[in-house]
């Protein structure tokens, strides 16, 4: 594998030579069901070929070092395997290092340290997960090293938790899970509420995924996600005065409707809104994919992204623009933005026929009102994090 190969030399130059195991994590794509998996919803992602690999080689003592090919002027950064604390210097690698330390906190301690080469496909600030994709890589490399015997589904949560309680973003499961859990050429309806989920497999007939990348600066840990989270949390604490529910994932539209009123401020119900609407959007969404009515699916697509526009506010002019250019493309089933937003990127489903001029005309027009070009991706559905074997 040519990738890997490059590693090979890399990891010779940085760390010498050594025997070294490969591992790949996926990134995500959601295809529908955004800002519902902190709100007992569901959600629909999949897993892409795009990811994170990594080169591990393990040490004879407690230290790590790791290297980022995408981050050279970083260079190595070293680290004891106990006792980690978020460290703003360490940039990237506090990811992997808060999940050593969620681990470590639930009984896992690592034996030794490792020198680990990591080079990820995944085009930088998209919103495809890339901090998802290398939590669960090194959760991986530490139960496969170590023998711990977790599952997938427990090595989720544990990435999960560096990345809420470690690193400080107060994401829900999602990501991780689709990273973890991903199948080839499937999606997983994941309900967030209990973490039950079943595989639905993706039949496109001539159509394909397109990822666009706003191509626009943006930062997850920014105060706005976290503000969103907590107007869903004042949202539910005042219709639990009038329903016993545990989430907001729970309610129908038309129960939502009946008692929306008990929420006093506007802007508040208007996010509530959103989390029950786009979660009944995607059990809709997916019961129309599994009937291969993509048509359907595609109208939800565009719904979502309405409401993530009006409801929400997380998307702005970039996520916008790219999405109102494809709905007026011929031959775009449907189109919205995925991920947490602000900035990051758009999903549409695009006839085969039609991928070049979808390219090149939305890549034109983007290009004349925003002042610089989107990037293209097709995505393919990939397998979860797993070590790679010769």
């Amino acid at each position: 594998m040519e990738i890997l190969d490059e590693m090979k030399k890399e990891f010779t130059a940085q760390f010498g030579e050594q025997n070294t195991r490969a591992f790949f994590s996926p990134g995500r794509v959601n295809l529908i069901g955004e800002h519902t998996d902190y709100n007992g919803g569901h959600v629909f992602p999949c897993a892409i070929t795009l990811g994170t690999y990594a080169l591990v080689a393990d040490r004879d003592d407690n230290e790590t070092r790791m290297y980022s090919m995408n981050m050279p002027k970083a260079g190595v950064l070293s680290f004891p395997m106990s006792g980690l604390t978020y460290d703003k210097n360490y940039g990237w690698a506090n990811y992997p290092m808060g999940v050593i330390r969620m681990f470590e906190d639930a009984g896992y301690k690592a034996a030794h340290g490792f020198d680990i080469l990591i080079y990820g496909t995944l085009p930088n600030g998209a919103g495809l997960s890339s901090s998802a994709s290398i939590e669960v890589l090194m959760s991986v490399i530490l139960n496969n090293t170590f023998g711990f015997g977790l599952d997938m589904v427990e090595m989720v949560k544990l990435s999960q938790a560096a990345e809420n309680k470690f690193v400080g973003v107060n994401c829900g499961i999602m990501d991780q899970f689709a990273v973890g859990m991903g199948k080839k050429d499937c999606a997983i309806l994941l309900d967030c509420n209990t973490l039950e989920y079943r595989y639905s497999k993706i039949v496109l007939d001539d159509c394909s995924i397109v990822i666009t990348n706003t191509n626009k600066k943006h930062s997850l840990g920014a105060s706005a996600y976290n503000e969103r989270r907590s107007q869903c949390e004042s949202a539910l604490e005042q219709l639990q005065a009038v329903k016993p529910i545990k989430a907001l994932g729970e309610l129908t539209d038309e129960e939502f409707d009946a008692i929306a009123d008990t929420i006093k401020d506007p802007v508040v119900r208007r996010r509530a809104h959103h989390a029950v609407y786009e979660n009944q959007r995607t059990l809709e969404a997916v019961r129309a994919l599994e009937n291969n009515d993509v048509a359907k699916f595609g109208k939800l697509m565009n719904a979502s992204h309405v409401s993530l526009r009006d409801d929400y506010e997380v998307t702005g002019k970039e996520l916008d623009t790219l999405a109102s250019l494809a709905w007026q493309q011929e031959g775009v089933i449907g189109s919205r933005m995925t991920g947490a937003g602000f900035g990051g990127s758009t999903v549409s489903i695009v006839r085969n026929d039609a991928l070049a001029a979808f390219q090149k005309n939305v890549g034109e027009a983007y290009t004349k009102e925003i002042g610089y070009a989107p990037s293209f991706y097709i995505a393919s559905i990939s397998d979860g994090t797993h070590e790679i074997k010769d």
